[in-house]
């Protein structure tokens, strides 16, 4: 069992999972299986219930785990399908604990966090390690070392260092070298301050990564090596560089992969540098720029729809073109929705939860249909198509969704018959990797070039089947239904250069080396679009 624990100090979120992944991605290349873990601390079940604002875009696994946007990271950077196992936080911990006293698990002991606690942290890695046949295994322990609430899971990892012996645990963390413009220079006193306060906990990394938006120099590099008591070639550099996707390129050169197979008694395998190059290579590339505008909710992160977003520039760089993601606020839309409209050329709506807004998303729907604009719907506002439809094309004018109007007389969206009678809001969310049939002879046929795919999916209310036969009969074609004909996946408009929905979330599958065919396809037909304008 090969373990490499990552801390981070000041960086809690972002360099943390580019590094993780980026060791990830290099030890791939070598031809180790390595699986992923994440650690953490809050007391949330998981990121579902919580706003975008403050733990960005919730990510589902394939076998329905809700969790935040660095398992999605994760995947992406391997192309590797993570499970419930590879996410915990602490109300999973705690619930497992409680769940075993009351079943005297601990027989008339008293349960602490150490041992009991502690004991179930290192249970749950070593699970993660074997349910994916891991050779290695990262597990990335959130926020930064000096948090108080996640001291417990630093005290698991030095546990599992001495039970293991460092020959098979070793340990990555990562500081920020701020930088100070009036005098030019990075400082390294966090850094210092960072690797003390690590090893109050009794854990000595392995390696250590200096993240500065300048350049590090040697001279920086042998201070922070001779202060923090660290071989020098364990001091890695991690500049700013213009895309995330250079990072394991950077790190390999550095000789990253040699060092750490060194460290865990690891054999040096054949190289295998796959399709990474050749992504790299597009995007510096990638010249001509096309502007896609996006209407969202939640205004002022991006990070909200990280994986939509990424995935729309991945399908761009893929055809040597740079896309530019242009943001529309909803409320914007809502005070000038006719002057911001009539300059777009190409719309895509992410998802999103509740009714805030959704009048003037209908109006974006009936311009983006009426108006021939190539228009892609994912998830909440693929229903949205279904209602402005209803309304505009059936004369339905009260149409609208039980999520927004429980009062409205037709209900296009609702909550299935199954549903109705679960109070839990989340139990009556549909979460997992759902079959969908497709069509032939449709849009959708086309784009995956199958009868037949799997997508997950995260959502609440669903098409509502008594409108079907009207809406047909209008050409609202549904391409891609559930096996049973009961759930509506995938729906277009006939006579539109590109206007599709999905119930699922195509971009929880999409890769930088394998762009989902929805993506893509929406990136075709605006290439199209563009050349007959």
């Amino acid at each position: 069992m090969k373990i490499i624990f990552v801390t981070g100090w000041v960086l809690s979120w972002i360099w943390k999972w580019i590094t993780a992944s980026a060791i990830w991605a290099i030890l791939s290349w070598w031809g180790y299986n390595v699986a992923m873990q994440k650690l953490d601390w809050y007391l949330n079940v998981d990121p579902g219930t919580m706003s975008p604002f403050q733990h960005w875009e919730v990510f589902v696994t394939e076998d329905w785990a809700e969790t935040d946007l660095d398992l999605g990271h994760y995947e992406r950077f391997i192309d590797r399908d993570l499970n419930s196992l590879s996410f915990f936080s602490s109300w999973k911990f705690y619930e497992e604990i409680l769940k075993r006293e009351r079943e005297w698990y601990y027989l008339w002991k008293t349960v602490q966090i150490i041992p009991h606690l502690t004991n179930l942290v290192k249970e749950k890695i070593k699970e993660a390690f074997t349910s994916n046949n891991s050779e290695i295994l990262i597990v990335e322990i959130w926020w930064t070392v000096w948090d108080l609430e996640n001291w417990y899971l630093i005290e698991s990892a030095r546990e599992l260092r001495n039970e293991l012996w460092k020959e098979n645990v070793i340990f990555v963390h990562i500081t920020l070298l701020p930088y100070l413009e009036w005098s030019k220079e990075l400082k390294t006193k966090p850094t210092q301050h960072s690797l003390r306060e690590l090893m109050s906990y009794g854990v000595v990394p392995d390696f250590l990564f200096l993240r500065a938006d300048k350049e590090i120099n040697e001279e920086i590099i042998e201070k922070v090596a001779y202060m923090c008591s660290m071989d020098k070639n364990t001091v890695i550099p991690s500049e700013t560089l213009k895309s995330i996707y250079e990072v394991p390129l950077k790190y390999q050169k550095r000789n990253i992969w040699g060092l750490i197979l060194k460290n865990l008694s690891l054999e040096v395998r054949e190289f295998n540098l796959g399709k990474w190059q050749n992504l790299n290579d597009h995007i510096k590339n990638s010249k001509e720029e096309i502007i896609i505008w996006m209407v969202w909710k939640y205004n002022w992160l991006e990070d909200s729809y990280y994986s939509l977003n990424e995935w729309l520039k991945i399908a761009w760089f893929e055809n040597n073109r740079k896309v530019i993601l242009q943001f529309i606020d909803a409320e914007d839309i809502e005070k000038k929705w006719l002057t911001v409209l009539k300059t777009v050329d190409w719309i895509c709506i992410p998802w999103g939860f509740w009714n805030r807004w959704i009048e003037w998303m209908i109006k974006t729907c009936n311009f983006a249909r009426e108006n021939k604009i190539p228009y892609l719907w994912i998830c909440l506002w693929s229903q949205i198509m279904a209602i402005e439809f209803a309304r505009n094309v059936l004369n339905l004018k009260d149409a609208n969704s039980e999520e927004f109007d429980v009062n409205s007389k037709n209900k296009v969206v609702h909550l299935m018959k199954s549903q109705i009678w679960i109070y839990k809001k989340w139990w009556t969310m549909r979460l997992w990797t759902y079959p969908c049939e497709i069509m032939q002879w449709t849009l959708a046929h086309e784009i995956y070039k199958k009868d037949k795919i799997d997508e997950r999916h995260r959502h609440r209310f669903e098409f509502n089947n008594d409108y079907r036969k009207d809406m047909l009969d209008n050409w609202f074609i549904i391409s891609g239904k559930s096996p049973d004909w009961e759930l509506v996946e995938i729906v277009e408009i006939k006579d539109h250069p590109f206007m599709i929905w999905s119930q699922f979330h195509p971009e929880f599958k999409s890769r930088p080396t394998n762009s989902h065919p929805l993506f893509w396809s929406f990136i075709r037909s605006i290439v199209q679009n563009k050349k007959t304008t």
